[in-house]
């Protein structure tokens, strides 16, 4: 993901209004790996930046999605989460804790039989790999 000051000059040159809340939202999401959700960012902006809302906070990340900058994960139940990793790559669940982690492996690229092939217009490829525990949960338990 780009810096924040990079995001900020982004936004500018596609006519956003620059405010101190998306600045607060970019430092947030900047350098993040666990994929978080806009309720965790929210929560991260309102420690320091009490008045924003969640609808300000839920607007810039779908304005960052829509610019190709941030990436919204279909992972199943729950949250949408957004991912600041914004090349290719794949991820591994936990469906136990709900930790989410990259996974920057190449694969063997993968198709649709021909009997599909001429449905739809496949744009993108993600392998997920669904875990039923994590180092993260087990050690909690123990």
């Amino acid at each position: 993901m780009r810096t924040p000051s990079e995001l900020s000059d982004l936004f500018r040159e596609r006519g956003f209004k620059m405010t101190a809340q998306r600045e607060r939202i970019f430092s947030a999401l900047h350098g993040a790996s666990d994929h978080p959700t806009a309720e965790a960012v929210w929560s991260e902006v309102r420690t320091d930046m009490s008045s924003i809302s969640l609808r300000t906070v839920y607007q810039t990340l779908n304005d960052l999605v829509g610019m190709g900058e941030l990436a919204q994960l279909d992972i199943g139940p729950g949250p949408a989460r957004f991912d600041p990793m914004n090349v290719p790559h794949h991820h591994v669940v936990c469906d136990a804790c709900g930790r989410i982690a990259d996974l920057t492996v190449e694969f063997p690229s993968v198709g649709l039989p021909d009997e599909l092939a001429g449905d739809f217009d496949v744009v993108s490829t993600e392998i997920i790999f669904r875990a039923s525990g994590c180092g993260v949960c087990r050690g909690a338990e123990g």
